[in-house]
């Protein structure tokens, strides 16, 4: 633990959101930071997470344990719906989310691998291997010189890799080309892929991947970790997905499915019944044509704040295909940017330095917002765009 730098990225936003609402009691606050759903879970999952809530009052109906891959018909939906049967049902395992899966991967593969990971990257993937002990971990710097993507043909080789399309928080979405590159890669250096596809529901071009596995090969080399959070607003009620190909194997040729198998049925009793039943109903064509005018509305809240922000002297990324527009100030620290955008337009971002170095001088912004709240927030911009970046201060240090 000693070996982490400071306190978590987000409570750390949020401490300091706190400390301005002391000073500024009446600062009327927006968020563009955290990346937290906020439109309702649509009526008809609703209804099954209720039914699935009542059911457990019912002498005949009530369920207690359920099997620790999670229920079938469950496993069954997300390889026909999400993965066209590409993906066998016997190869998903149902969990309480994908950061909460992630977190078991890396107790899975314990402390002595090395890793590598994209810089900037979410910070689970490098504090959540560093609490477990891990020493070795390269940085693969992702950044718009290079198109977002890692440079493999001079990066070490490192047992596991960690990537994730579309990216938090840079909003890059890998193209086939890419991912092809990035499976040769696995399998020349024997390294396993832990692809987070968390956002895949936002990608709308059809000519970009939206699973690692749209890429042969790569059930031998790479896990997908997936979630209903950003899918149907479950970042509350808990449900996302490992894949586990049969394929993928260890060097002496044993199951990396069977270890897994054998963690979580040890460390973990499965996913929320109740939640999984709202899963199902995600899943069917009713639920998926209510889910997907949800990416709609959070693609076309990127879009508005994408709009105020080109009238910035800033570099825009991201928002096309994923919740999140990436925007760089040159020459700037992203902290003081950050404080910046807190106290002349009362905007809560997130600042980029925090997910990695590779992350100084830009601000993460997030679709995820209700459509009154974004409006408001493009129109401060508009009104106050030329204050911006005008004090010496912001150019001048970094807190």
């Amino acid at each position: 633990m000693s070996g982490l730098k400071g306190n978590y990225l987000f409570p750390e936003v949020t401490t300091r959101k706190l400390n301005f609402l002391k000073k500024n009691p009446h600062a009327p606050l927006i968020s563009l930071g955290i990346g937290d759903t906020t439109q309702p879970i649509p009526t008809s999952i609703v209804n099954s997470l209720v039914k699935a809530s009542q059911e457990l009052g019912n002498q005949g109906e009530y369920s207690g344990y359920g099997p620790g891959e999670g229920v079938e018909k469950l496993r069954e939906k997300i390889a026909e719906k999400l993965y066209n049967n590409k993906i066998s049902p016997s190869d998903i395992f149902i969990s309480d989310g994908a950061k909460c899966d992630i977190g078991r991967w890396q107790m899975l593969f314990g402390s002595e691998v090395s890793i590598a990971v994209q810089n900037p990257t979410y910070p689970v993937y490098l504090e959540g291997s560093i609490i477990q002990g891990v020493k070795k971990i390269i940085s693969m710097p992702c950044t718009p010189e290079n198109d977002f993507f890692p440079d493999l043909k001079n990066l070490e080789r490192t047992d596991i890799i960690y990537f994730c399309s579309p990216n938090n928080p840079t909003g890059a979405v890998a193209t086939y080309e890419q991912l092809e590159e990035l499976v040769a890669f696995a399998k020349k250096n024997c390294s396993i892929i832990i692809f987070d596809s968390a956002y895949a529901c936002f990608i709308q071009d059809e000519s970009l991947p939206k699973s690692i596995y749209d890429i042969p090969g790569a059930k031998e080399v790479a896990i997908e970790i997936g979630s209903f959070s950003k899918i149907a607003g479950f970042t509350g009620v808990r449900l996302g997905w490992s894949v586990v190909p049969e394929e993928l194997k260890f060097d002496d040729g044993f199951s990396v499915k069977a270890d897994w198998n054998r963690l979580v049925s040890t460390v973990f009793n499965g996913a929320s019944n109740i939640a999984q039943q709202g899963g199902i109903a995600i899943l069917e064509d009713s639920g998926l044509e209510e889910v997907h005018a949800i990416a709609k509305f959070y693609l076309e809240n990127g879009k508005i704040i994408k709009k105020a922000l080109e009238a910035l002297e800033c570099e825009i990324y991201g928002g096309d295909n994923a919740p999140y527009l990436w925007v760089r100030f040159k020459d700037h620290c992203s902290w003081t940017i950050f404080e910046e955008f807190l106290e002349k337009f009362h905007l809560v971002t997130t600042p980029g330095a925090g997910f990695g170095s590779c992350g100084e001088s830009f601000l993460r912004f997030t679709a995820f917002g209700h459509r009154e709240d974004v409006l408001m927030a493009a129109e401060r911009l508009a009104a106050q765009q030329e204050d911006l970046l005008m004090s010496e201060k912001v150019a001048s240090y970094c807190l």
